[in-house]
């Protein structure tokens, strides 16, 4: 068994299967299933099961996860300590976000990663709600995290650099009527029709707020894609409560944006294990903004 099979491993896992793993590591096909069939017969036991087109993984396969991560996660660091000394010119980075945080802040943030250091591969992952991002996080898929609550959560034993508060907006399309002047409360939302997100996010609490204040208000599309969301305001099939990161595209496409009234906010944060940090994903943190002065945060995140 060597660091090469448990990597071809652990991208069959984060990809689902082999073709997009070699796709991944830029291998052929036929060396991704090669070195996992080397792998079981090293180990003496099988990783996956087929069924159908789909390889599911056994319990044994579960059970290496773990420590396949931790050691991948140390060759990765002593690989980038290396390169470190030359001036983090190569190494990779991984990362995952949720919708918003991937309007704003990521992208002004790896603008200026990518021209500080151009040799490093970094990938982005997606994530729907906090917990997705602490699940990929703490499984070692990712190297950083970057999320958003509204309320505390309880992030175990990873480690949380607070990042930026958003607050909330209401867009609808120019036909919508709705005051124009100043923050619009949960009651003047009276009788509109709400595009909301999946549990567990900001913009679904505080649209579950502005649901149970009023009457007549109704939720007409619940929806995992975010990006979804703007191209339904503009159709007029209803109005959203989403976070200030979509303010600009809000506008550039033409819809009317409108504070909103609430005590909610949403915080964001960088998270990552508690462990050392690769040097690539080191200066991300430190080109982030986040906050890295004083003990980090360990355990429940205040919002």
């Amino acid at each position: 068994m060597d660091a090469r099979q448990l990597e071809y491993f652990l991208a069959v896992v984060d990809e689902g299967g082999v073709g997009a793993a070699a796709e991944k590591l830029f291998v052929a096909q036929p060396s991704v299933s090669q070195a996992l069939r080397s792998l079981q017969r090293d180990l003496g036991t099988e990783l996956f099961t087929r069924t159908g087109r789909r390889l599911q993984l056994t319990p044994a396969g579960e059970a290496l996860i773990a420590p396949a991560r931790q050691v991948t996660h140390w060759m990765e660091l002593s690989r980038a300590h290396v390169d470190a000394v030359n001036g983090l010119r190569t190494g990779r980075l991984v990362l995952a976000t949720m919708p918003s945080q991937a309007v704003y802040p990521l992208p002004s943030i790896i603008d200026r990663y990518v021209r500080k250091y151009p040799m490093i591969q970094t990938s982005i992952r997606a994530a729907g709600t906090p917990r997705e991002v602490m699940s990929l996080v703490r499984s070692g898929g990712v190297d950083l995290g970057i999320m958003a609550v509204t309320d505390p959560v309880d992030s175990g034993d990873l480690v949380l650099h607070p990042l930026l508060r958003q607050s909330f907006i209401v867009i609808s399309s120019k036909n919508v009527d709705l005051p124009a002047q100043g923050p619009l409360s949960y009651a003047q939302l009276e009788g509109q029709r709400l595009i909301i997100g999946q549990p567990g996010t900001g913009m679904r609490r505080v649209a579950d707020q502005v649901i149970a204040t009023n009457r007549s208000t109704i939720a007409v599309v619940e929806t995992e894609h975010r990006e979804a969301i703007l191209p339904m305001v503009i159709n007029g099939t209803g109005i959203a409560v989403i976070a200030d990161a979509w303010r600009g595209l809000a506008k550039e496409s033409g819809l009317v944006v409108h504070d909103l009234d609430t005590p909610e906010f949403l915080d964001g944060s960088i998270v990552h294990r508690d462990v050392d940090l690769t040097p690539a994903a080191r200066a991300f943190l430190l080109l982030s903004g986040a906050q890295l002065t004083g003990a980090p945060t360990r355990g429940r995140e205040a919002s």
